[in-house]
């Protein structure tokens, strides 16, 4: 069994690298691709719903890119780690909350009592990517790390209330962002580390 490179981040060949460093693609074009569902046919529409999924699902790999660029002992990508794989759990949940509504069912965020989990769990979504903003930046990555930073503050107000022509033009920015990342994934796996501070 070959196992040369198999633990080096600058390994492209990596088959674990391969796969976080398409995500950072994959994960912005499927969002892309669900909140312009939103926007043209409503907010309870069972294929957004669906798109929505799976984009949560593949940000969650973008954690995992971004955090294993940062230091290993690094306060910043603990949080990052913590924040985005709670934040991958109440993303996901919302766009299966679509797909109950497009069947008729009441949507979670209208109710009390457990349902009320939904809330926290879909904030740390945004909370987290602006962690990985701030990560981007410390790595030398800055205008994209500015262009999700300021992606993430308009996240909220998009999805929250529920303004789909803001939420595509949030998800064409974070294309533009991520996307370059994912054609120059080696040279961010080179320089990883070197100039971020020691939390």
């Amino acid at each position: 069994m070959r196992t040369t490179g198999a633990t080096d981040p600058t390994n492209p060949s990596n088959p674990t690298e391969r796969i976080l460093t398409a995500s950072l693609l994959v994960a912005p074009l499927l969002y892309l691709a669900a909140d312009s569902t939103y926007a043209a046919r409503g907010w309870d529409d069972p294929a957004a719903g669906v798109l929505h999924v799976l984009g949560a699902i593949a940000y969650g790999f973008v954690v995992l890119r971004v955090a294993a660029w940062l230091p290993p002992d690094s306060g910043l990508r603990a949080a990052v780690v913590l924040t985005g794989l709670i934040g991958l759990a109440g993303n996901v949940a919302y766009g299966f909350d679509t797909i109950h509504m497009s069947l008729g069912d009441t949507p979670l965020v209208d109710q009390t009592g457990a349902a009320t989990l939904i809330k926290p769990l879909g904030l740390f979504f945004p909370i987290s990517f602006l962690l990985i903003g701030w990560g981007l930046s410390r790595l030398g990555h800055r205008w994209q790390g500015v262009v999700v930073l300021v992606a993430m503050l308009a996240w909220p107000v998009a999805h929250i209330g529920n303004i789909a022509a803001l939420a595509v033009v949030v998800n064409v920015a974070l294309v533009v962002a991520f996307g370059s990342l994912a054609w120059s994934a080696s040279a961010v796996a080179s320089t990883a580390g070197q100039d971020v501070e020691r939390e």
